[in-house]
């Protein structure tokens, strides 16, 4: 904590028969990526059937990309690189570089952290976009890529993000996103958006600055194996007992401060932690003139359910004030294994002297901060990769629904890769390369898992001050469950 659906198969396009791919009585294709200015207006770009003209050769070849990627192979998704006539990778996709359009301002980063494959980051059109592409009618989850390109000050470059007319995101800061770190690379996934009518409508409208943008990645509803498809059951618990299972799990007890400067003390008094109605609560309190001023729970299940490599689900509804710091992560059950200045016998947890930390590792399978709430954040610590060198590995979902209805938040991991979903939904995945050392990947060792439901701290207040007013606040838990690989 710090911390497949398919459309029918068509046969090969070629650039004379483009009204297949844009419709069966249409030679033209709506597209623009107007840049450079909140004054720019949505233009339609025609193009003669057959498509020939020199002049038109950007559109061509976006035409000609999306055509390869979707209808021409059956897929219904898309990959774009903005400022960019190259193609580009990214977690197996490919993605087509459409170039600048005339009149638009599209630049280049000389380097991108925090991203073992920076291709896509590395070009970004800066202004107005405006983006209406031909897709199957569906329920798609789309990934906007971004990297801020200049020192500037927090709040100084801000937009929304319109998805089919609609606000989806606002008030986006790609710096303060990035914890203020420059050129370091940011995704952003908005799950569930559905097309009715052929046509996906993207826009980014400036509210400070002007709006950036490096990539788009539309994906299909996967339709996905259970767990049990491709898992084994380890352990589960359904909080179905009265009290907390004490086979499962550990209470931390702790004073303020104790890690991440954070506001409460965590203990085990039934104000904090109890199961009430089938869920577990995690429940922090604030106690007006008295110390601690609030009081949380933290629990996890080392030394009793510590695994390498698995799959967990964790259901889960999310609090909803500023101030609060819910997550579900991973720590080594052996933090020492990796550490070089510290033995087994140190108090290493908050202890800036013991490089257990970040050297064993972490992972965030979800952390949701109060003052951006349904943002759900998953993010890994390595020595290699970690936010204080500006290398930290991360991803970012919208679900505005997490703090009112349950959700599946899950990790699958491997000997070569993690991945973090919400439900269903695929929002991030770190891979091991083939001569990583464990600074990058010591992720080889057993890691037990943690509840916690932190107040305040480095992050949660970096919104703003604790709404104290708004508490007492819960973390809702109805299960956990823990799954292996058959072997």
């Amino acid at each position: 904590m710090r911390q497949t659906t398919h459309s029918k198969p068509t046969a090969p396009c070629t650039e004379h028969d483009s009204s297949r791919f844009i419709g069966a009585n249409s030679h033209f294709v709506v597209l623009s990526l107007l840049l450079g200015g909140s004054t720019c207006h949505r233009r339609s770009v025609h193009f003669p059937h057959p498509i020939a003209m020199a002049s038109h050769r950007f559109f061509l070849r976006l035409l000609i990309g999306t055509c390869v990627s979707m209808a021409c192979l059956g897929q219904t998704e898309f990959a774009l690189n903005l400022g960019s006539d190259k193609s580009g990778s990214w977690q197996n996709h490919a993605f087509e570089g459409i170039g600048c359009p005339e009149q638009t301002q599209c630049h280049a980063l000389n380097a991108v952290y925090g991203s073992d494959q920076p291709d896509v980051f590395q070009t970004y059109s800066e202004g107005t976009v405006s983006l209406t592409q031909s897709v199957p009618n569906g329920n798609y989850d789309i990934t906007l890529f971004f990297a801020e390109p200049r020192f500037h000050r927090i709040g100084e470059r801000v937009f929304d993000v319109h998805i089919q007319g609609e606000r989806v995101l606002k008030d986006i800061d790609v710096l303060k996103y990035r914890d203020g770190q420059i050129h370091s690379a940011l995704t952003v996934t908005i799950p569930n958006q559905t097309v009715r009518d052929g046509l996906l409508h993207l826009m980014l409208k400036p509210v400070i600055g002007q709006p950036i943008l490096s990539g788009v990645l539309l994906e299909t509803k996967a339709s996905l194996a259970t767990p049990g498809d491709r898992w084994i059951l380890v352990w589960q618990d359904l909080f179905g007992e009265s009290r907390l299972n004490p086979d499962h799990w550990s209470t931390d007890i702790w004073p303020p401060g104790k890690v991440n400067d954070e506001d409460q003390a965590y203990t085990d008094s039934s104000q904090n932690l109890r199961v009430e109605n089938g869920a577990l609560v995690l429940e922090a309190h604030h106690h007006p003139g008295k110390v601690p001023a609030f009081t949380s729970a933290r629990i996890h299940t080392r030394g009793k359910h510590d695994f390498l490599y698995g799959r967990v689900e964790v259901t889960a509804q999310l609090p909803d004030a500023q101030g609060t710091w819910p997550a579900i992560w991973l720590l080594p059950s052996d933090p020492f294994f990796y550490a070089t200045n510290c033995e087994a016998g140190v108090d290493w947890q908050g202890n800036g002297d013991c490089d257990a930390w970040p050297n064993s590792g972490e992972i965030d399978l979800m952390e949701h901060v109060g003052f951006e709430s349904g943002h759900i954040h998953g993010t890994v610590h390595t020595r290699a990769n970690y936010w204080v060198n500006g290398q930290q590995r991360k991803g970012r979902l919208v679900e505005p629904s997490a703090t009112q209805d349950f959700h599946v938040y899950a990790m699958e991991w491997t000997p070569d890769r993690i991945d973090l979903f919400v439900n269903d939904i695929r929002y991030f995945s770190y891979l091991r390369g083939e001569k990583d050392s464990w600074q990058r990947w010591p992720f080889d060792q057993p890691f037990h898992l943690i509840l916690n439901l932190a107040v305040g701290g480095n992050w949660g207040r970096a919104g703003g001050p604790i709404a104290a007013h708004e508490f007492p606040q819960r973390m809702l838990v109805d299960s956990v469950r823990v799954y292996r690989r058959p072997r």
